[in-house]
């Protein structure tokens, strides 16, 4: 990976999204997704950025599109461009809290566990609550180095991060499918082999349709990750992995003893993996990985692994993890 090539191609997009939010006096993601569009258009300039940029504007823009076009990209350098750019454009525009990139460190974790948990060479991968596509993307570009054939689904309520999601997709030449409607009414997709996802956190408001599902609470509005892990578990094979980045408190929530009879009835709780605390704000915000596998004739319950990692940048401490949830796995023949 050419790290001149990303920062060389980051400048150009960036300042290309600034030049369509002063011609169209538009937000930077409506910005965003137009200068991509163009971009994925083969650097076609819409009717509209012709007819209203000024001449010098439209000569800028054109040379920084010859600039982004003459950098050589692979696909996974096209993620982290994309990534870059929209991060510093929550800088400008910020995002509310469940709108946020789920960080690199969290996504190659997650791609190590899927490689460690897979005996195939194509799977299939569904994340219920994709938003911008960042987890979904790193997952597909990188699982096996190349050697696994991912394909993607990604499902989202929110048409502006979807569109997102779906113009980086096209850029990044992923195998994805992506689903605008909300995670917990039916999904027309095949059974999966993996689904992850960072879970949003907050309240999903339509009790209705909470009461379907048997982590639905009797007292309020029902927690929306406890509602999508039950839900995004429907669409898993009988011996496929969901991994989970979940609140720290989840087991110890106010509406934990709903979710704790639905693991215990239904699924296999098989690894906690506490994240470093380092990583968050606060204690409050402290996010974990959890593996869950739904209960199967080909699936059991294994000695749950509680891990707890201290770090993802020290290079002993993460070889220690990984040497652990080795060994877990192999003890457990998972």
């Amino acid at each position: 990976m050419t790290v001149e090539n990303i920062e060389q191609a980051y400048d150009s997009m960036y300042k290309s999204v600034e030049m369509y939010q002063k011609i169209m006096h538009s937000s930077f993601y409506q910005a965003y997704l137009d200068n991509l569009t163009a971009i994925i258009n083969n650097y076609e300039l819409s009717e509209y950025i012709v007819s209203n940029a000024k001449k010098e504007d439209l000569t800028e823009l054109k040379g920084l599109y010859e600039q982004l076009e003459s950098t050589p990209l692979t696909n996974e350098e096209r993620r982290k461009v994309t990534q870059l750019v929209l991060l510093k454009g929550s800088t400008i525009e910020p995002l509310q809290p469940n709108h946020q990139l789920t960080p690199d460190s969290i996504g190659f974790l997650m791609v190590y566990l899927i490689e460690q948990l897979t005996k195939n060479n194509e799977i299939n991968i569904l994340d219920p609550a994709v938003g911008s596509g960042n987890l979904l993307a790193t997952s597909l570009l990188n699982t096996g180095n190349g050697k696994i054939k991912s394909n993607g689904v990604g499902v989202d309520i929110d048409d502006t991060l979807l569109e997102i999601a779906d113009a980086n997709a096209e850029w990044c030449n992923l195998p994805v499918k992506f689903y605008h409607q909300d995670a917990m009414q039916p999904l027309l997709i095949n059974p999966t082999d993996f689904v992850i996802s960072d879970l949003p956190i907050g309240y999903y408001p339509i009790d209705e349709k909470a009461k379907d599902f048997k982590v639905a609470s009797d007292t309020e509005h029902t927690y929306a990750h406890h509602l999508i892990m039950e839900s995004s578990m429907k669409y898993l094979k009988d011996n496929g992995f969901a991994l989970f980045l979940v609140p720290g408190n989840l087991l110890s929530s106010n509406q934990a003893s709903k979710l704790k009879k639905w693991l215990n009835e239904d699924v296999y709780l098989q690894a906690i993996i506490q994240l470093p605390e380092t990583m968050f704000k606060n204690k409050a915000s402290q996010k974990n990985i959890i593996i869950l596998q739904n209960r199967s004739e080909q699936t059991k319950q294994a000695e749950v692994l509680a891990a707890s990692l201290s770090s993802l940048t020290d290079k002993f401490e993460l070889q220690n993890f990984l040497n652990e949830f080795d060994d877990w796995k192999e003890k457990e023949s998972l």
